[in-house]
This record gives C-alpha cells, structure tokens and sequence, in this order.
C-alpha cells in the first residue's frame, strides 16, 4: 500500500487580511483573482490612499498586507506609504505600478524610512509567483 500523500503548496490562507488599494478597477479583480488561487479569502479594497486610510480606521483588524498601486487620485501611493508610517501600521506593504523601477524604488524607500515593512516592489502586471514570493508562501 503506497502511504504517499500530495500536499498542496497552495494552502488556504483563511487568516491572512489584504487590501488592495488601487484606482484602476481591472487591476483589483486581477489581484483579487490571483489572491484567491493563493488561497486567502480575506480581501478589502479601496481606490485611493484616503480611502484605504479611512478603512484601515474601521477594521477591526487591520490587514496583514496592503498591496498599494502609486499612481492614484486624491492620496497616490507614495503619499499613503509615508502616512502609513505616521499611523504606525504594522502589517507588510507590496507596492505595485505600472511606472518606472526608479520611481518604485523611491516609493520603497520612502516607506522603509518611515518605518514601513516594504516586503516588494513591483511593476505590473504582478506574477502569481511573485505575489505568492511576496505573502511569503509557495505557489
């Protein structure tokens, strides 16, 4: 009898929390697509920087992770990721754009030197590779 047993590598991430603050709407459901495979069920979205602001006051639990396009109206990203080291958030931020690496290693920069956990930077369109490299699980 064979006692051989196929682990899945996608394991359920029912207690990780991620919002996803993007403007582009295309972009959340793509994102939200791809934390679905990687098994968490539990997304929030907002469309710009204000709002995630506003929503992280409202949670009762903040999210784990915030994966923050920079390019968005009102509050951009790189505004977002320096009041998020104002507010102290304690959870991990993914920055993502469709802009230049430059600009995305200011972004970073800008957030470690607030005191923010930057786990990555990326241009879009993000793999699930490197999403799931990010959340720190394997895909």
């Amino acid at each position: 009898m064979d006692t051989t047993t196929t682990t899945n590598t996608t394991r359920p991430l029912l207690s990780t929390r991620v919002m996803v603050i993007d403007d582009d709407v295309f972009s959340q459901q793509l994102l939200c697509d791809m934390l679905g495979q990687l098994g968490v069920c539990q997304v929030h979205l907002a469309c710009n920087g204000r709002e995630a602001l506003q929503a992280l006051a409202y949670l009762d639990t903040a999210p784990n992770f915030l994966i923050c396009d920079i390019y968005m109206p009102d509050m951009d990203g790189i505004e977002f990721v320096a009041e998020l080291g104002h507010i102290q958030f304690q959870g991990s931020v993914i920055l993502i754009s469709g802009v230049n690496l430059e600009t995305l290693a200011l972004a970073q920069d800008i957030g470690l030197g607030s005191g923010v956990k930057v786990v990555g930077a990326f241009q879009k369109p993000m793999r699930l590779s490197a999403l799931a490299n990010a959340l720190g699980i394997d895909a």
